[in-house]
Protein backbone atom coordinates (compact mmCIF):
# COMPACT_ATOMS: atom_id res chain seq x y z
CA UNK A 1 0.00 0.00 0.00
CA UNK A 2 2.84 2.39 0.80
CA UNK A 3 4.37 1.79 -2.61
CA UNK A 4 1.07 2.67 -4.24
CA UNK A 5 0.84 5.85 -2.20
CA UNK A 6 4.40 6.73 -3.20
CA UNK A 7 3.65 6.15 -6.89
CA UNK A 8 0.47 8.24 -6.63
CA UNK A 9 2.29 11.16 -5.01
CA UNK A 10 4.97 10.84 -7.66
CA UNK A 11 2.26 11.03 -10.32
CA UNK A 12 0.81 14.22 -8.80
CA UNK A 13 4.27 15.73 -8.76
CA UNK A 14 4.66 14.86 -12.44
CA UNK A 15 1.33 16.57 -13.19
CA UNK A 16 2.52 19.67 -11.36
CA UNK A 17 5.76 19.77 -13.37
CA UNK A 18 3.86 19.11 -16.61
CA UNK A 19 1.53 22.04 -15.95
CA UNK A 20 4.49 24.35 -15.39
CA UNK A 21 6.00 23.01 -18.62
CA UNK A 22 2.81 23.86 -20.55
CA UNK A 23 2.85 27.36 -19.09
CA UNK A 24 6.44 27.80 -20.22
CA UNK A 25 5.54 26.66 -23.75
CA UNK A 26 2.61 29.10 -23.94
CA UNK A 27 4.79 31.91 -22.67
CA UNK A 28 7.52 31.05 -25.20
CA UNK A 29 5.09 30.99 -28.13
CA UNK A 30 2.79 33.88 -27.22
CA UNK A 31 4.69 35.77 -24.56
CA UNK A 32 1.74 35.78 -22.12
CA UNK A 33 0.77 33.97 -18.94
CA UNK A 34 -2.69 32.84 -17.84
CA UNK A 35 -2.57 35.35 -14.97
CA UNK A 36 -1.68 38.24 -17.25
CA UNK A 37 -4.32 40.97 -17.32
CA UNK A 38 -6.21 41.71 -20.52
CA UNK A 39 -7.19 45.22 -21.53
CA UNK A 40 -10.88 45.10 -22.52
CA UNK A 41 -10.24 47.88 -25.03
CA UNK A 42 -8.31 45.45 -27.23
CA UNK A 43 -11.16 42.92 -27.36
CA UNK A 44 -13.89 42.75 -29.94
CA UNK A 45 -17.54 43.37 -29.18
CA UNK A 46 -18.31 39.65 -29.48
CA UNK A 47 -15.61 38.63 -26.99
CA UNK A 48 -16.80 41.25 -24.52
CA UNK A 49 -20.33 39.85 -24.71
CA UNK A 50 -18.95 36.36 -24.17
CA UNK A 51 -17.21 37.52 -20.99
CA UNK A 52 -20.42 39.14 -19.72
CA UNK A 53 -22.41 35.98 -20.43
CA UNK A 54 -19.91 33.87 -18.48
CA UNK A 55 -20.09 36.28 -15.54
CA UNK A 56 -23.87 36.50 -15.74
CA UNK A 57 -24.38 40.17 -16.50
CA UNK A 58 -27.07 41.41 -18.86
CA UNK A 59 -26.14 43.62 -21.79
CA UNK A 60 -29.40 43.79 -23.75
CA UNK A 61 -29.76 47.56 -23.31
CA UNK A 62 -26.12 48.33 -24.18
CA UNK A 63 -25.67 49.07 -27.85
CA UNK A 64 -22.19 50.61 -27.83
CA UNK A 65 -18.93 48.83 -27.23
CA UNK A 66 -17.83 51.42 -24.68
CA UNK A 67 -20.76 50.62 -22.39
CA UNK A 68 -20.12 46.90 -22.64
CA UNK A 69 -16.43 47.44 -21.89
CA UNK A 70 -17.23 49.50 -18.79
CA UNK A 71 -19.55 46.78 -17.55
CA UNK A 72 -16.75 44.23 -17.92
CA UNK A 73 -14.35 46.49 -16.03
CA UNK A 74 -16.86 47.15 -13.25
CA UNK A 75 -17.45 43.43 -12.68
CA UNK A 76 -13.79 42.47 -12.24
CA UNK A 77 -10.35 42.30 -13.79
CA UNK A 78 -10.03 40.14 -16.88
CA UNK A 79 -7.17 37.64 -17.20
CA UNK A 80 -5.94 35.63 -20.14
CA UNK A 81 -6.99 32.39 -18.49
CA UNK A 82 -10.57 33.57 -18.01
CA UNK A 83 -10.76 34.76 -21.62
CA UNK A 84 -9.49 31.41 -22.89
CA UNK A 85 -11.95 29.48 -20.70
CA UNK A 86 -14.88 31.65 -21.79
CA UNK A 87 -14.15 31.18 -25.49
CA UNK A 88 -13.60 27.44 -24.98
CA UNK A 89 -16.88 27.01 -23.09
CA UNK A 90 -18.75 28.91 -25.78
CA UNK A 91 -17.60 26.42 -28.41
CA UNK A 92 -18.35 23.39 -26.24
CA UNK A 93 -21.87 24.53 -25.35
CA UNK A 94 -23.06 24.50 -28.95
CA UNK A 95 -25.48 21.58 -29.26
CA UNK A 96 -24.87 20.32 -25.72
CA UNK A 97 -28.21 21.05 -24.06
CA UNK A 98 -29.16 18.43 -21.46
CA UNK A 99 -32.46 18.74 -19.65
CA UNK A 100 -34.41 16.43 -17.35
CA UNK A 101 -37.88 15.18 -18.26
CA UNK A 102 -40.06 14.60 -15.19
CA UNK A 103 -42.48 11.69 -15.29
CA UNK A 104 -44.60 12.49 -12.25
CA UNK A 105 -45.02 14.07 -8.84
CA UNK A 106 -42.50 11.92 -6.98
CA UNK A 107 -39.82 12.46 -9.61
CA UNK A 108 -40.39 16.21 -9.45
CA UNK A 109 -40.31 16.22 -5.66
CA UNK A 110 -37.09 14.20 -5.38
CA UNK A 111 -35.12 16.33 -7.82
CA UNK A 112 -36.59 19.81 -7.39
CA UNK A 113 -38.33 20.27 -4.05
CA UNK A 114 -35.94 18.05 -2.12
CA UNK A 115 -32.84 19.80 -3.51
CA UNK A 116 -31.87 22.25 -0.79
CA UNK A 117 -28.70 23.78 -2.23
CA UNK A 118 -29.43 24.28 -5.92
CA UNK A 119 -31.54 26.17 -8.44
CA UNK A 120 -33.96 24.58 -10.88
CA UNK A 121 -35.71 26.06 -13.92
CA UNK A 122 -38.64 23.90 -15.03
CA UNK A 123 -40.82 24.44 -18.07
CA UNK A 124 -44.34 23.26 -17.29
CA UNK A 125 -46.37 22.23 -20.33
CA UNK A 126 -50.08 22.29 -19.58
CA UNK A 127 -52.30 19.50 -20.83
CA UNK A 128 -53.30 19.96 -24.46
CA UNK A 129 -51.30 23.21 -24.61
CA UNK A 130 -48.15 24.37 -26.36
CA UNK A 131 -45.02 25.09 -24.28
CA UNK A 132 -44.22 28.67 -23.32
CA UNK A 133 -40.81 28.48 -25.00
CA UNK A 134 -40.24 26.81 -28.32
CA UNK A 135 -37.72 24.02 -28.66
CA UNK A 136 -35.06 26.36 -30.05
CA UNK A 137 -35.55 29.03 -27.37
CA UNK A 138 -35.65 26.41 -24.61
CA UNK A 139 -32.34 25.01 -25.86
CA UNK A 140 -30.80 28.48 -25.72
CA UNK A 141 -32.17 28.96 -22.23
CA UNK A 142 -30.70 25.66 -21.07
CA UNK A 143 -27.28 26.58 -22.44
CA UNK A 144 -27.41 30.01 -20.83
CA UNK A 145 -28.31 28.92 -17.31
CA UNK A 146 -26.38 25.63 -17.18
CA UNK A 147 -23.04 27.44 -17.04
CA UNK A 148 -24.07 28.84 -13.64
CA UNK A 149 -24.94 25.45 -12.18
CA UNK A 150 -28.68 25.92 -12.71
CA UNK A 151 -30.40 22.65 -13.59
CA UNK A 152 -33.30 22.53 -16.01
CA UNK A 153 -36.20 20.20 -16.66
CA UNK A 154 -39.53 19.79 -18.41
CA UNK A 155 -42.77 18.71 -16.72
CA UNK A 156 -45.56 17.63 -19.05
CA UNK A 157 -48.92 17.70 -17.31
CA UNK A 158 -50.20 14.90 -19.52
CA UNK A 159 -48.02 12.50 -17.50
CA UNK A 160 -49.53 13.61 -14.14
CA UNK A 161 -52.56 15.87 -14.59
CA UNK A 162 -53.65 15.51 -10.96
CA UNK A 163 -50.42 17.08 -9.68
CA UNK A 164 -50.75 19.99 -12.13
CA UNK A 165 -54.28 20.66 -10.88
CA UNK A 166 -53.02 20.48 -7.31
CA UNK A 167 -50.34 23.08 -8.09
CA UNK A 168 -52.66 25.24 -10.17
CA UNK A 169 -50.69 24.87 -13.38
CA UNK A 170 -53.56 25.33 -15.78
CA UNK A 171 -51.42 27.02 -18.44
CA UNK A 172 -47.90 26.54 -19.69
CA UNK A 173 -45.40 28.45 -17.60
CA UNK A 174 -41.88 28.51 -16.15
CA UNK A 175 -41.11 27.53 -12.55
CA UNK A 176 -37.92 28.39 -10.68
CA UNK A 177 -37.01 26.75 -7.36
CA UNK A 178 -34.59 28.43 -4.95
CA UNK A 179 -33.88 27.89 -1.23
CA UNK A 180 -36.19 30.00 0.90
CA UNK A 181 -33.78 30.77 3.74
CA UNK A 182 -30.03 31.12 4.23
CA UNK A 183 -29.94 28.10 6.51
CA UNK A 184 -28.33 24.92 5.28
CA UNK A 185 -30.85 22.38 3.95
CA UNK A 186 -33.74 24.80 4.39
CA UNK A 187 -37.08 24.90 2.63
CA UNK A 188 -37.47 25.47 -1.10
CA UNK A 189 -39.83 27.98 -2.66
CA UNK A 190 -41.23 27.84 -6.19
CA UNK A 191 -41.46 31.04 -8.24
CA UNK A 192 -43.64 31.28 -11.34
CA UNK A 193 -42.75 33.52 -14.26
CA UNK A 194 -45.51 36.07 -14.83
CA UNK A 195 -43.78 38.30 -17.37
CA UNK A 196 -45.35 39.16 -20.67
CA UNK A 197 -42.19 38.92 -22.74
CA UNK A 198 -40.89 35.42 -23.29
CA UNK A 199 -37.49 36.25 -24.71
CA UNK A 200 -34.52 34.40 -23.27
CA UNK A 201 -32.82 37.56 -22.01
CA UNK A 202 -35.88 38.77 -20.08
CA UNK A 203 -36.42 35.39 -18.46
CA UNK A 204 -32.77 35.32 -17.43
CA UNK A 205 -33.09 38.80 -15.91
CA UNK A 206 -36.11 37.62 -13.94
CA UNK A 207 -34.12 34.68 -12.58
CA UNK A 208 -31.04 36.69 -11.66
CA UNK A 209 -33.15 39.32 -9.91
CA UNK A 210 -34.78 36.71 -7.67
CA UNK A 211 -31.50 34.98 -6.89
CA UNK A 212 -29.69 38.27 -6.21
CA UNK A 213 -32.42 39.30 -3.76
CA UNK A 214 -31.24 36.54 -1.42
CA UNK A 215 -27.80 38.16 -1.09
CA UNK A 216 -27.36 40.74 1.61
CA UNK A 217 -26.84 44.12 -0.06
CA UNK A 218 -25.05 47.06 1.61
CA UNK A 219 -25.43 50.54 0.13
CA UNK A 220 -24.18 52.79 2.98
CA UNK A 221 -20.78 53.02 4.64
CA UNK A 222 -22.22 52.97 8.16
CA UNK A 223 -23.99 49.73 7.42
CA UNK A 224 -20.74 48.28 6.08
CA UNK A 225 -18.76 49.11 9.20
CA UNK A 226 -21.42 47.65 11.46
CA UNK A 227 -21.50 44.44 9.48
CA UNK A 228 -17.72 44.22 9.09
CA UNK A 229 -16.97 44.27 12.82
CA UNK A 230 -20.04 42.36 13.88
CA UNK A 231 -19.36 38.98 15.48
CA UNK A 232 -21.80 36.45 14.11
CA UNK A 233 -22.13 32.71 14.02
CA UNK A 234 -20.99 32.65 10.40
CA UNK A 235 -17.23 33.37 10.59
CA UNK A 236 -16.52 33.23 6.84
CA UNK A 237 -17.91 35.94 4.55
CA UNK A 238 -17.42 36.74 0.89
CA UNK A 239 -17.70 40.44 0.03
CA UNK A 240 -18.07 41.95 -3.43
CA UNK A 241 -17.29 45.66 -3.66
CA UNK A 242 -18.39 46.94 -7.07
CA UNK A 243 -20.16 49.73 -8.91
CA UNK A 244 -23.00 47.55 -10.14
CA UNK A 245 -26.76 47.55 -9.80
CA UNK A 246 -26.77 43.90 -8.71
CA UNK A 247 -24.11 41.22 -8.29
CA UNK A 248 -23.15 38.98 -11.23
CA UNK A 249 -25.11 35.77 -11.65
CA UNK A 250 -22.16 33.52 -10.87
CA UNK A 251 -21.77 35.28 -7.50
CA UNK A 252 -25.46 34.79 -6.74
CA UNK A 253 -25.35 31.14 -7.80
CA UNK A 254 -22.41 30.50 -5.47
CA UNK A 255 -24.31 32.05 -2.58
CA UNK A 256 -26.94 29.32 -2.94
CA UNK A 257 -24.37 26.58 -3.39
CA UNK A 258 -22.58 27.54 -0.16
CA UNK A 259 -25.71 28.19 1.87
CA UNK A 260 -24.97 27.71 5.55
CA UNK A 261 -21.19 27.69 5.07
CA UNK A 262 -20.26 31.11 3.65
CA UNK A 263 -22.24 34.33 3.79
CA UNK A 264 -22.20 36.36 0.56
CA UNK A 265 -22.51 40.14 0.81
CA UNK A 266 -22.74 42.64 -2.05
CA UNK A 267 -21.53 46.20 -1.39
CA UNK A 268 -22.81 48.77 -3.89
CA UNK A 269 -20.36 51.71 -3.92
CA UNK A 270 -21.77 53.62 -6.88
CA UNK A 271 -22.94 56.61 -4.83
CA UNK A 272 -20.18 56.65 -2.22
CA UNK A 273 -18.27 59.90 -1.92
CA UNK A 274 -16.32 59.07 1.23
CA UNK A 275 -14.09 56.00 0.82
CA UNK A 276 -12.32 56.28 4.18
CA UNK A 277 -14.06 53.20 5.51
CA UNK A 278 -12.88 51.21 2.49
CA UNK A 279 -9.28 52.19 3.16
CA UNK A 280 -9.73 51.25 6.79
CA UNK A 281 -10.77 47.68 6.01
CA UNK A 282 -8.14 47.24 3.29
CA UNK A 283 -10.13 47.64 0.06
CA UNK A 284 -7.85 49.54 -2.32
CA UNK A 285 -9.45 49.08 -5.74
CA UNK A 286 -12.78 48.48 -7.41
CA UNK A 287 -14.13 45.93 -7.96
CA UNK A 288 -12.78 43.69 -5.19
CA UNK A 289 -13.69 40.20 -4.07
CA UNK A 290 -12.72 39.96 -0.40
CA UNK A 291 -12.87 36.79 1.69
CA UNK A 292 -13.15 37.68 5.37
CA UNK A 293 -12.20 34.96 7.85
CA UNK A 294 -11.33 34.99 11.57
CA UNK A 295 -7.67 34.84 10.50
CA UNK A 296 -7.86 37.98 8.35
CA UNK A 297 -8.86 39.05 4.85
CA UNK A 298 -7.87 37.55 1.52
CA UNK A 299 -8.27 39.37 -1.79
CA UNK A 300 -9.46 36.95 -4.41
CA UNK A 301 -7.94 37.40 -7.86
CA UNK A 302 -4.29 38.03 -7.05
CA UNK A 303 -3.04 34.43 -7.31
CA UNK A 304 -2.77 31.85 -10.06
CA UNK A 305 -6.05 30.52 -11.40
CA UNK A 306 -8.28 32.92 -9.44
CA UNK A 307 -10.50 34.07 -12.29
CA UNK A 308 -13.82 35.90 -12.09
CA UNK A 309 -15.85 32.84 -13.02
CA UNK A 310 -18.09 30.27 -11.40
CA UNK A 311 -15.78 27.25 -11.61
CA UNK A 312 -12.64 29.07 -10.43
CA UNK A 313 -14.30 30.69 -7.41
CA UNK A 314 -16.15 27.47 -6.62
CA UNK A 315 -12.86 25.55 -6.46
CA UNK A 316 -11.38 28.26 -4.23
CA UNK A 317 -14.29 28.33 -1.78
CA UNK A 318 -14.50 24.54 -1.64
CA UNK A 319 -10.88 24.35 -0.59
CA UNK A 320 -11.27 27.11 2.00
CA UNK A 321 -14.55 25.93 3.53
CA UNK A 322 -15.15 22.30 2.50
CA UNK A 323 -17.99 20.12 3.62
CA UNK A 324 -17.83 16.47 4.60
CA UNK A 325 -19.08 15.35 1.20
CA UNK A 326 -16.17 17.14 -0.52
CA UNK A 327 -13.64 15.39 1.71
CA UNK A 328 -15.30 12.03 1.12
CA UNK A 329 -15.21 12.45 -2.67
CA UNK A 330 -11.56 13.51 -2.49
CA UNK A 331 -10.66 10.45 -0.42
CA UNK A 332 -12.67 8.23 -2.77
CA UNK A 333 -10.77 9.52 -5.80
CA UNK A 334 -7.41 9.11 -4.05
CA UNK A 335 -8.16 5.56 -2.90
CA UNK A 336 -9.33 4.43 -6.34
CA UNK A 337 -6.31 5.97 -8.03
CA UNK A 338 -4.12 4.04 -5.60
CA UNK A 339 -6.04 0.83 -6.27
CA UNK A 340 -5.64 1.16 -10.03
CA UNK A 341 -1.88 1.17 -9.52
CA UNK A 342 -2.17 -2.58 -8.90
CA UNK A 343 -2.90 -3.05 -12.59
CA UNK A 344 0.67 -1.98 -13.35
CA UNK A 345 2.48 -3.19 -10.24
CA UNK A 346 1.19 -6.76 -10.56
CA UNK A 347 3.29 -8.83 -12.96
CA UNK A 348 2.27 -11.91 -14.89
CA UNK A 349 -0.77 -12.83 -16.94
CA UNK A 350 -3.30 -10.20 -17.99
CA UNK A 351 -6.17 -12.01 -16.28
CA UNK A 352 -4.13 -12.13 -13.10
CA UNK A 353 -3.69 -8.36 -13.22
CA UNK A 354 -7.43 -7.74 -13.52
CA UNK A 355 -8.29 -10.26 -10.82
CA UNK A 356 -5.89 -8.55 -8.43
CA UNK A 357 -7.25 -5.14 -9.50
CA UNK A 358 -10.87 -6.10 -8.81
CA UNK A 359 -9.90 -7.55 -5.45
CA UNK A 360 -7.97 -4.40 -4.52
CA UNK A 361 -10.79 -2.09 -5.61
CA UNK A 362 -13.30 -3.99 -3.52
CA UNK A 363 -11.03 -4.12 -0.49
CA UNK A 364 -9.98 -0.46 -0.57
CA UNK A 365 -13.48 0.91 -1.14
CA UNK A 366 -14.93 -1.28 1.59
CA UNK A 367 -12.27 -0.15 4.04
CA UNK A 368 -12.85 3.47 3.04
CA UNK A 369 -16.58 3.29 3.70
CA UNK A 370 -16.05 1.45 6.99
CA UNK A 371 -13.48 4.07 8.04
CA UNK A 372 -15.81 6.97 7.26
CA UNK A 373 -18.67 5.66 9.42
CA UNK A 374 -16.98 6.35 12.80
CA UNK A 375 -15.62 9.65 11.47
CA UNK A 376 -19.15 10.84 10.68
CA UNK A 377 -20.24 9.74 14.13
CA UNK A 378 -17.43 11.64 15.85
CA UNK A 379 -18.12 14.81 13.87
CA UNK A 380 -21.65 14.93 15.28
CA UNK A 381 -20.41 14.99 18.87
CA UNK A 382 -20.64 18.46 20.46
CA UNK A 383 -17.31 17.98 22.22
CA UNK A 384 -15.42 18.05 18.92
CA UNK A 385 -16.58 21.51 17.81
CA UNK A 386 -13.30 23.10 18.85
CA UNK A 387 -11.32 20.43 17.03
CA UNK A 388 -13.42 21.00 13.91
CA UNK A 389 -12.87 24.77 14.08
CA UNK A 390 -9.11 24.42 14.53
CA UNK A 391 -8.97 22.00 11.60
CA UNK A 392 -10.77 24.49 9.36
CA UNK A 393 -8.45 27.24 10.56
CA UNK A 394 -5.36 25.24 9.58
CA UNK A 395 -6.98 24.39 6.27
CA UNK A 396 -7.66 28.07 5.55
CA UNK A 397 -4.07 28.95 6.35
CA UNK A 398 -2.84 26.30 3.92
CA UNK A 399 -5.33 27.05 1.13
CA UNK A 400 -4.53 30.76 0.96
CA UNK A 401 -0.89 30.14 0.03
CA UNK A 402 0.67 30.39 -3.42
CA UNK A 403 1.23 26.63 -3.69
CA UNK A 404 -2.45 26.01 -2.97
CA UNK A 405 -3.43 28.40 -5.78
CA UNK A 406 -1.18 26.45 -8.16
CA UNK A 407 -2.81 23.19 -7.10
CA UNK A 408 -6.30 24.63 -7.67
CA UNK A 409 -5.28 25.96 -11.07
CA UNK A 410 -3.88 22.56 -12.05
CA UNK A 411 -7.04 20.85 -10.79
CA UNK A 412 -9.17 23.15 -12.96
CA UNK A 413 -6.91 22.60 -15.95
CA UNK A 414 -6.82 18.79 -15.79
CA UNK A 415 -10.52 18.49 -14.95
CA UNK A 416 -11.33 20.45 -18.11
CA UNK A 417 -8.97 18.17 -20.11
CA UNK A 418 -9.83 14.63 -18.92
CA UNK A 419 -8.13 13.00 -21.92
CA UNK A 420 -4.81 14.53 -20.89
CA UNK A 421 -5.28 13.36 -17.31
CA UNK A 422 -6.06 9.77 -18.35
CA UNK A 423 -3.23 9.61 -20.87
CA UNK A 424 -0.67 10.83 -18.34
CA UNK A 425 -1.96 8.34 -15.77
CA UNK A 426 -1.62 5.53 -18.31
CA UNK A 427 1.89 6.64 -19.25
CA UNK A 428 2.86 6.76 -15.57
CA UNK A 429 1.45 3.27 -15.07
CA UNK A 430 3.35 1.88 -18.05
CA UNK A 431 6.57 3.29 -16.63
CA UNK A 432 5.85 1.57 -13.32
CA UNK A 433 5.15 -1.67 -15.19
CA UNK A 434 8.45 -1.39 -17.06
CA UNK A 435 10.54 -0.88 -13.94
CA UNK A 436 8.68 -3.65 -12.11
CA UNK A 437 9.52 -6.05 -14.92
CA UNK A 438 13.17 -5.07 -14.69
CA UNK A 439 13.15 -5.57 -10.95
CA UNK A 440 11.45 -8.98 -11.13
CA UNK A 441 13.26 -10.31 -14.17
CA UNK A 442 14.38 -13.44 -12.27
CA UNK A 443 10.84 -14.40 -11.25
CA UNK A 444 9.35 -17.18 -13.38
CA UNK A 445 5.73 -16.46 -12.46
CA UNK A 446 5.61 -13.31 -14.55
CA UNK A 447 6.29 -15.32 -17.73
CA UNK A 448 3.15 -17.44 -17.34
CA UNK A 449 0.40 -16.81 -19.85
CA UNK A 450 -3.32 -16.52 -19.12
CA UNK A 451 -4.09 -20.24 -19.57
CA UNK A 452 -1.25 -21.33 -17.32
CA UNK A 453 -2.24 -18.91 -14.60
CA UNK A 454 -5.91 -19.95 -14.80
CA UNK A 455 -4.85 -23.60 -14.67
CA UNK A 456 -2.76 -23.02 -11.56
CA UNK A 457 -5.61 -21.07 -9.99
CA UNK A 458 -8.04 -23.91 -10.72
CA UNK A 459 -5.64 -26.49 -9.29
CA UNK A 460 -5.30 -24.50 -6.11
CA UNK A 461 -9.08 -24.06 -5.87
CA UNK A 462 -9.86 -27.76 -6.33
CA UNK A 463 -7.10 -28.70 -3.89
CA UNK A 464 -8.60 -26.34 -1.35
CA UNK A 465 -12.06 -27.88 -1.78
CA UNK A 466 -10.85 -31.47 -1.42
CA UNK A 467 -8.01 -30.93 1.08
CA UNK A 468 -8.77 -27.72 2.96
CA UNK A 469 -5.83 -28.26 5.32
CA UNK A 470 -3.25 -29.71 3.02
CA UNK A 471 -3.84 -27.05 0.35
CA UNK A 472 -1.95 -24.54 2.46
CA UNK A 473 0.97 -26.92 3.01
CA UNK A 474 3.70 -28.13 0.73
CA UNK A 475 3.10 -31.83 1.46
CA UNK A 476 2.32 -34.29 -1.29
CA UNK A 477 -0.94 -36.20 -0.94
CA UNK A 478 -2.36 -39.35 -2.48
CA UNK A 479 -4.81 -37.25 -4.49
CA UNK A 480 -1.99 -36.03 -6.73
CA UNK A 481 -0.86 -39.61 -7.48
CA UNK A 482 -4.19 -41.40 -7.80
CA UNK A 483 -7.32 -39.64 -9.16
CA UNK A 484 -9.50 -42.45 -7.77
CA UNK A 485 -8.49 -41.61 -4.24
CA UNK A 486 -11.64 -39.54 -3.68
CA UNK A 487 -13.89 -42.43 -4.75
CA UNK A 488 -12.11 -44.77 -2.35
CA UNK A 489 -12.63 -42.33 0.49
CA UNK A 490 -16.32 -42.11 -0.32
CA UNK A 491 -16.62 -45.92 -0.42
CA UNK A 492 -14.91 -46.41 2.96
CA UNK A 493 -16.06 -43.77 5.46
CA UNK A 494 -13.50 -44.85 8.05
CA UNK A 495 -10.79 -43.45 5.82
CA UNK A 496 -12.07 -39.93 6.53
CA UNK A 497 -10.68 -40.29 10.04
CA UNK A 498 -7.19 -40.91 8.77
CA UNK A 499 -4.98 -37.83 8.57
CA UNK A 500 -4.28 -36.42 5.12
CA UNK A 501 -1.00 -34.88 6.16
CA UNK A 502 1.84 -37.42 6.52
CA UNK A 503 3.01 -37.96 10.07
CA UNK A 504 6.56 -38.96 9.14
CA UNK A 505 7.75 -35.55 10.22
CA UNK A 506 7.44 -36.70 13.87
CA UNK A 507 10.52 -38.87 13.42
CA UNK A 508 12.51 -35.83 12.38
CA UNK A 509 11.65 -33.76 15.44
CA UNK A 510 14.65 -32.92 17.69
CA UNK A 511 15.12 -35.11 20.79
CA UNK A 512 17.31 -34.90 23.88
CA UNK A 513 18.91 -37.84 25.79
CA UNK A 514 18.78 -37.52 29.58
CA UNK A 515 21.74 -38.91 31.53
CA UNK A 516 21.26 -41.11 34.64
CA UNK A 517 23.29 -38.88 36.90
CA UNK A 518 20.78 -36.08 36.46
CA UNK A 519 17.98 -38.41 37.50
CA UNK A 520 19.99 -39.63 40.51
CA UNK A 521 20.65 -36.10 41.71
CA UNK A 522 17.02 -35.21 41.26
CA UNK A 523 15.90 -38.16 43.41
CA UNK A 524 18.43 -37.42 46.16
CA UNK A 525 17.44 -33.79 46.39
CA UNK A 526 13.78 -34.71 46.54
CA UNK A 527 14.34 -37.18 49.39
CA UNK A 528 16.33 -34.60 51.36
CA UNK A 529 13.58 -32.07 51.04
CA UNK A 530 11.04 -34.59 52.29
CA UNK A 531 13.20 -35.43 55.34
CA UNK A 532 13.62 -31.80 56.27
CA UNK A 533 9.91 -31.18 56.02
CA UNK A 534 9.15 -34.18 58.30
CA UNK A 535 11.68 -32.97 60.87
CA UNK A 536 10.13 -29.52 60.96
CA UNK A 537 6.66 -30.96 61.45
CA UNK A 538 7.76 -33.18 64.36
CA UNK A 539 9.57 -30.29 66.01
CA UNK A 540 6.48 -28.10 65.88
CA UNK A 541 4.34 -30.84 67.45
CA UNK A 542 6.83 -31.30 70.34
CA UNK A 543 6.76 -27.60 71.19
CA UNK A 544 2.99 -27.62 71.31
CA UNK A 545 2.94 -30.47 73.87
Amino acid sequence: MWWKLFFLLLYFFMLFILARFFEAIVWYETGIFATQLVDPVTLSFKKLKTILECRGLGYSGLAEKRDVRELVENSGELMQGELYSALKNEKEQVGSDSSTTFNGEMHFYELVEDTKDGIWLVQVIAQDRNPLLSTANWGKMVQKVSQFGIRTGTFNCSSDSRYCQKRGWMKSTLIMSVPQTNASKGKVMLKEYNGRRIETEHIFKWMTAHVASRIKTIRFSEQLMDDWYQMEKQPVKMFLFARLLQPPSFFSALSIKFTGRIEFIFVDVRNWDNTTCLDEIGVQQMPSYILKTPEGIYRYGNSTGEFISLHAMDAFLRSVQPEVNDLFILSLVMVNLMAWMDLFITQGATIKRFVVLISTLGTYNSLLIISWLPILGFLQLPYLDNFYEYSLKLLRYADTTTIASWVRADWTFYSSHPALFLSTYLAHGLLIDYFEKKRRCSNEDQNANNLEWLSSLWDWYTSYLVHPIASFQNFESDWDDDPNFLLERLAFPDLWLRPLVPIDYIKNLPTWKQKRIYMFLYLRITSCVQCVSKYVNNLSKTELH
